[in-house]
């Protein structure tokens, strides 16, 4: 006899419940996109500088993409697509705008290396008159093209640039012990009231002052324990200069002697109510968790690449982080990741410059010359506030 076989059925739940997932994953990827894409467009709207480099967004009206600050007229957001990087953008037939440079994020600019050129020709004649029009000579194109593209690829105008140039040299004819007239004619102020001009824009303190380590120059300094360790604030009549992190007051006092030499060191009396008793009250409230980082004045000193660097930090917002390299690529450096990380370990002002957000691009912390454990804590509390995760 033969045997029947047994035709077996088969039940469509189990397909059923696969289809189901796979719509389920797909309207997760889909929210998870359009997060992101609300981000974006957030960043687009408010020109976030920290942005720059992270991703790129081509308008579909104009055929032309851009990084998140460009200064262009905003697009309507419907008009709007977003790209992860610059090559995705080419090779969906966008071409980069002339406005942002867009492609100077990715160090693929072709004017990039005339640009750069172009800084290090104003470093060498520092000293001398560079009308914007002698410098586009030099660069071999038009007066107007050469002053956007000069300030998209190194983030400043060719004049601010300048100033800086003249200004650290100065100061490096005042280090070598140059008398204040001969390093003003030297640096090409012209005169010395020139040079009392820039006070304010990054020397700190009068020419002679600095020449002496601070000589005839009053800092007053404070000094509270806080909710992670010992901190130092001093200040100069034009704002903070100094917040550090230290083992002891007495070793904060040491290190602010190192950098200011021969300043008047002078300590905040005992329950007065001057300027530097409230800017630390309420930097000690943002450590405490109960406010903000407050906006205080500053009074920035380091090279030019230094103070871009710095405020290029300044821009990034609590609760945000950026790498080392995205930072570089913010102020248009992208091969300058290690001079970016060495800026941020000169920082002098701790918390106020925020470089505890800067981190490697894996991820990790990197370094922070006032204590892993403090940069650790400091980008805790930020998460915590803002509810974002790294």
């Amino acid at each position: 006899m033969f045997e029947i076989p047994v035709l077996h059925s088969y039940s469509a739940e189990p397909r059923a419940k696969a289809k189901s997932r796979c719509v389920s994953a797909k309207e997760d990827k889909v929210s998870k996109h359009t997060t992101i894409d609300a981000k974006r467009w957030q960043d687009v709207t408010t020109r976030r500088k920290a942005a720059d480099g992270t991703f790129f967004y081509a308008v579909t009206t104009t055929g032309v993409f851009c990084r998140p600050s460009c200064p262009a007229r905003r697009a309507k957001r419907e008009n709007v697509v977003f790209y992860e990087n610059a090559a995705d953008a080419e090779a969906a037939g966008f071409r980069p705008c002339q406005r942002c440079h867009p492609l100077a994020a990715v160090g693929r600019d072709p004017h990039t290396s005339l640009m750069r050129a172009m800084a290090d020709y104003i470093d060498a004649h520092a000293g001398e008159a560079l009308p914007l029009k002698r410098l586009a000579m030099e660069a071999g194109i038009s007066p107007f093209h050469f002053q956007r593209t000069f300030k998209a690829v190194i983030g400043v105008s060719a004049k601010e640039y300048q100033a800086a140039a003249r200004l650290r040299r100065f100061k490096e004819q005042l280090r070598k012990g140059d008398g204040v007239l001969a390093a003003t004619y030297d640096a090409g102020y012209g005169s010395t009231s020139r040079v009392y001009e820039k006070v304010d824009g990054g020397l700190g303190m009068t020419p002679s002052a600095y020449r002496r380590g601070g000589a005839g120059e009053t800092i007053t300094y404070t000094v509270r324990e806080t909710a992670l360790g010992p901190l130092m604030m001093a200040a100069t009549a034009r704002g903070v200069c100094f917040v550090q992190f230290g083992e002891s007051e007495e070793a904060l006092r040491k290190q602010l002697s190192m950098e200011f030499p021969h300043a008047i060191l002078e300590i905040a009396s005992a329950g007065a109510k001057g300027p530097i008793d409230h800017w630390m009250a309420a930097l000690e409230k943002h450590l405490a968790g109960s406010a903000p980082r407050p906006e205080l004045p500053l009074d920035l000193r380091g090279t030019a690449f230094q103070i871009k660097v710095w405020r290029f930090l300044l821009s990034v917002r609590a609760g945000d982080v950026v790498s080392y390299s995205e930072l570089a690529a913010g102020i248009s450096a992208p091969r300058s990741v290690r001079a970016v990380a060495s800026a941020c370990g000169a920082n002098r002002i701790a918390v106020l410059v925020p470089c505890h957000r800067a981190l490697r691009a894996d991820g990790s912390l990197g370094g922070y010359r006032w204590g892993l454990e403090r940069k650790r804590t400091l980008l805790d509390a930020e998460r915590s506030k803002s509810h974002i995760s790294y």
